[in-house]
């Protein structure tokens, strides 16, 4: 009887982590934080988790403690509290992982940087012939009007 008093208190947690959840979601998501949307996202998802689920179980069996005067009730608090942690530390990992897992790589960041500066200096040269073009069509105009000038003194 003592085993299942223990595993009955869980059951309320995830309807209040859940609202919990449904709460701190939207305040989270109001907070602009620096990086993309989807690493704004992301962390406002990992910090509404955090939010609501390291307070839940724990204070549901702390509450379990108090009414029961058995000492192993207080090691089964103490066991669900250390496997509680353990799986929201979890996953925590998971979803830093997932956040790694949407970064580029370091090939893929050079690929992008290389593709940009060949796309630079394609515009670069091409500002280049047109500049070229330009200074080739002046010196011609200056080589005409230098010979009608040369042609007027040699009339006179």
């Amino acid at each position: 009887m003592a085993e299942h008093q223990p595993n009955t208190a869980p059951a309320p947690p995830p309807q209040q982590s859940h609202e919990q959840h449904n709460q701190l979601q939207p305040q989270s998501q109001q907070q602009p934080l620096p990086g993309s949307p989807r690493e704004d996202t992301m962390a406002s998802c990992v910090a509404a988790m955090e939010a609501a689920l390291l307070p839940c179980l724990p204070a549901r069996e702390l509450q379990a403690i108090d009414r029961s005067a058995h000492s192993s009730h207080q090691i089964d608090v103490e066991r669900h509290g250390r496997d509680f942690m353990e799986a929201a530390k979890k996953l925590q990992l998971y979803f830093v992982g997932l956040q790694h897992e949407d970064q580029p790589t370091r090939e893929e960041l050079l690929k992008k940087e290389i593709a940009l500066m060949e796309e630079e200096l394609k515009t670069k040269s091409e500002l280049i012939t047109k500049h070229e073009a330009l200074i080739q069509r002046w010196q011609k105009e200056l080589k005409d009007q230098l010979d009608r000038h040369t042609n007027e003194l040699e009339r006179v």
